[in-house]
């Protein structure tokens, strides 16, 4: 059985320590979860059973040329991972996303315009 290379890249943080075994376990784990079908993706943000989305995808958006700057799409299982090294501030507030995640919401979640930087920041659960 051929590992992909997100897999073999967890293995390989368990074995240098730098992640512990059960944290190891809950990214391959959430890696699975990954490999399933993925659902069609709704159009706004709707309430539906919890895990309705597969993917949260975050991007970034020039304003003038409508030119996409940065795609950033993570399987939604390592998003609650993720989420425990983002620190609170007043920008961010990690506690909405989980509760989206938890809702099962799906489609965009987010959108903030940066009139200062001509930018356009989105982020999707689909």
């Amino acid at each position: 059985m051929m590992l992909s290379e997100e897999r073999r890249k967890v293995l390989q943080m368990v074995e240098e320590g730098k992640l512990s075994p059960e944290d190891g376990a809950r990214l391959l784990s959430a890696l699975g979860q990954a490999d399933e079908p993925q659902e069609d993706v709704a159009s706004a943000a709707t309430p539906g059973a919890s895990m309705n989305g597969r993917y949260f995808r975050v991007r970034v958006t020039n304003v003038t040329t409508g030119k996409q700057k940065v795609t950033v799409n993570i399987p939604l299982g390592l998003v609650e991972f993720g989420l425990r090294f983002v620190p609170e501030n007043d920008k961010f507030d990690p506690e909405m996303l989980r509760q989206a995640i938890r809702d099962g919401l799906t489609g965009r979640i987010v959108e903030v315009l940066d009139d200062e930087k001509g930018e356009r920041v989105e982020i999707f659960i689909e």
